[in-house]
């Protein structure tokens, strides 16, 4: 398999915020027919990855299909949740924005695939 690295933001739009003492990211990508080459590198132990030192899980990724889009749940990373929570971002509205610029290994062969045309470097 040939990879590439590129942004998430790259790949998908996003929304997120608390859902109690855990956040919800929805992951849209640009193009609906984007969808297989998302689900194939948003998993739970991506996002535990990237949250590590921040919650312990479990991590979740749901397919939304009709939209062209991954619902993520953290669980367990706004310490308590908004009414409580002492960080900036007690709702986790910025969460889902913040990970826009996490890098993401793909497929190549599958980016081709679904029509996702990786970006020239700058």
């Amino acid at each position: 398999m040939v990879k590439q690295t590129i942004t998430l933001g790259q790949l998908v739009h996003s929304r997120s915020g608390d859902k109690g003492n855990h956040v919800n990211i929805a992951l849209i990508c640009h193009k609906k027919e984007w969808l297989p080459l998302l689900q194939k590198t948003i998993t739970p132990e991506i996002l535990a990855n990237w949250f590590e030192g921040w919650s312990n899980g479990p991590f979740e990724v749901f397919p939304v299909a009709g939209v062209g889009a991954v619902n993520c749940m953290i669980h367990n990373v706004l310490q308590g949740g908004g009414t409580v929570a002492k960080r900036l971002d007690a709702q986790g509205k910025a969460i889902g924005q913040v990970i826009l610029d996490a890098e993401i290994v793909i497929d190549s062969k599958l980016a081709k695939e679904v029509g996702f045309l990786i970006p020239v470097s700058q």
